[in-house]
């Protein structure tokens, strides 16, 4: 931010929750379909189910925030595939993304916003250990790639340069 020019939170929003989004895609444009349904070694969820959750979790959000608003669908921990999965998450991420830029309280946005950031990156990280666990190691480009936040902006056209030494 220059000189003189006001600071744009709806901006700023927008471009840290497509950032995060962009984490996501990468993890699962990656992963391994063998290790998708592959029940992890001490129980608990899939990362297809875990996958699942962070998109419809993002949907129960939604509901408490935004009563009323049209929501993208549910999908099944049991079922979804990962093609799908991309496709929910982008859904929800595009629904979330419109709700939080249209949030009154700067304040309750913010909140809402760090809310989000870590629940996605709490199960990212589990999704992380759950596929080297089961034998299925991520490409470099993923493992150091989320946390690349400056090339990841940059794939996304953002206009501004990465705030970030």
């Amino acid at each position: 931010m220059g000189v003189g020019k006001a600071f744009d939170l709806k901006k700023a929003i927008h471009e840290v929750w497509a950032v995060n989004e962009a984490m996501n895609q990468l993890l699962l444009k990656h992963m391994d379909a063998r290790a998708w349904r592959a029940e992890p070694p001490v129980g608990g969820r899939t990362i297809a189910a875990i996958f699942s959750h962070m998109h419809n979790d993002r949907l129960l959000w939604m509901t408490v925030w935004a009563k009323g608003r049209r929501r993208p669908a549910h999908t099944s921990r049991h079922t979804v595939t990962k093609e799908q999965a991309a496709r929910a998450l982008a859904q929800s991420a595009k629904a979330m993304e419109n709700l939080l830029a249209g949030t009154r309280a700067a304040e309750d946005a913010v909140a809402r916003l760090c809310l989000m950031l870590a629940h996605d990156a709490h199960h990212r990280g589990q999704i992380m250990m759950l596929a080297r666990q089961l034998g299925y190691r991520l490409p470099g480009k993923v493992n150091y790639g989320i946390w690349h936040w400056g090339k990841l902006w940059r794939s996304l056209g953002m206009a501004r340069r990465w705030p970030m030494p």
